[in-house]
């Protein structure tokens, strides 16, 4: 309470002082005294002034800063934001260009014969890495059957092995199982590739007369595939061994880790598949995880 009445007393009497050095000052302006004053005042109060200003500096400074510290968090924010809707929009540009780019891809593709095709996406593969198969989007109800060649822009991918009305299976031609009648275009001398599951094919030929030639291309001979489409080139030079055999390592011209779309040759009917009866419909396959479930033709 002490404390109180003492300020209080303290705040008074400077005010009074203030009321009593202004009434001077009016008074006395004329005389040139308060001119005298007012230095004496401000030689007095200058080193407060300035010390009062050094202290309170870095105040003013770091509340504004900390006001302005806001304004920049949401800034920087607005500016993260419209930095992920630009590179979204980039991706989704890229995204398309590749689209575009593939659809080109197929609208370029010269089928061998001028058979009828049919393009589809490949949307799912097999449940496991040892599956060489991939699966489309078209079905029995857009014209696919099995046994119909699947090719891309570089050259054949495979087979259609199971159908359903929606969708289909193409077993790859680097599975085990697959063999491609194949003959060498610049000697037209014939044999047939086989799948290693991984890696390159192997192309075997029986009395060939000429050696084969690392960079030789290879083109399906008919039969299963459609004549002419292209299947790979020689990796290796290669003669025949026991004057009957020749045994080679042959590159794909299919990119199989980028297959998109694809193209079903839809207007050649293979040889070996064969019109059976009509008769009960065969049970459904079931086919692995990814896959749908088909009905073998």
């Amino acid at each position: 309470m002490r404390r109180f009445d003492r300020s209080t007393s303290l705040f008074m009497i400077l005010l009074f002082l203030s009321f009593l050095l202004a009434t001077v000052d009016v008074r006395s302006s004329e005389s040139g005294a308060g001119d005298s004053l007012r230095s004496l005042a401000q030689a007095a109060f200058t080193p407060l002034q300035k010390a009062t200003d050094t202290v309170t500096r870095p105040i003013v400074g770091f509340i504004d800063g900390v006001a302005n510290l806001a304004a920049l968090r949401d800034e920087n924010e607005r500016l993260r934001a419209d930095l992920r809707d630009a590179e979204r929009r980039i991706q989704d540009a890229a995204a398309l260009e590749a689209r575009v780019r593939e659809l080109e891809a197929m609208l370029n593709i010269d089928v061998p014969g001028d058979f009828a095709t049919v393009t589809a996406s490949i949307f799912a593969q097999g449940a496991t890495g040892f599956d060489h198969v991939r699966i489309i989007d078209k079905g029995s109800a857009d014209g696919i059957v099995v046994g119909q060649a699947v090719i891309d822009e570089n050259g054949l991918v495979g087979r259609i092995d199971l159908v359903n009305a929606q969708s289909a299976r193409v077993i790859l031609i680097t599975d085990p199982s697959v063999s491609v009648g194949v003959k060498v275009v610049t000697t037209n001398e014939s044999g047939w590739t086989s799948g290693q599951g991984f890696g390159p094919l192997t192309l075997t030929m029986y009395r060939a007369t000429r050696p084969v030639v690392e960079g030789d291309g290879l083109v399906t001979q008919g039969g299963r595939f459609p004549p002419n489409i292209r299947v790979g080139t020689v990796r290796n030079t290669a003669t025949l061994k026991a004057g009957f055999q020749l045994v080679t390592e042959v590159d794909a011209t299919a990119d199989f880790g980028r297959l998109g779309l694809v193209k079903v040759i839809v207007g050649f009917s293979p040889l070996d598949v064969i019109e059976e009866p009509a008769g009960p419909q065969a049970p459904p396959i079931t086919v692995p995880t990814q896959e749908p479930v088909g009905v073998e033709q």
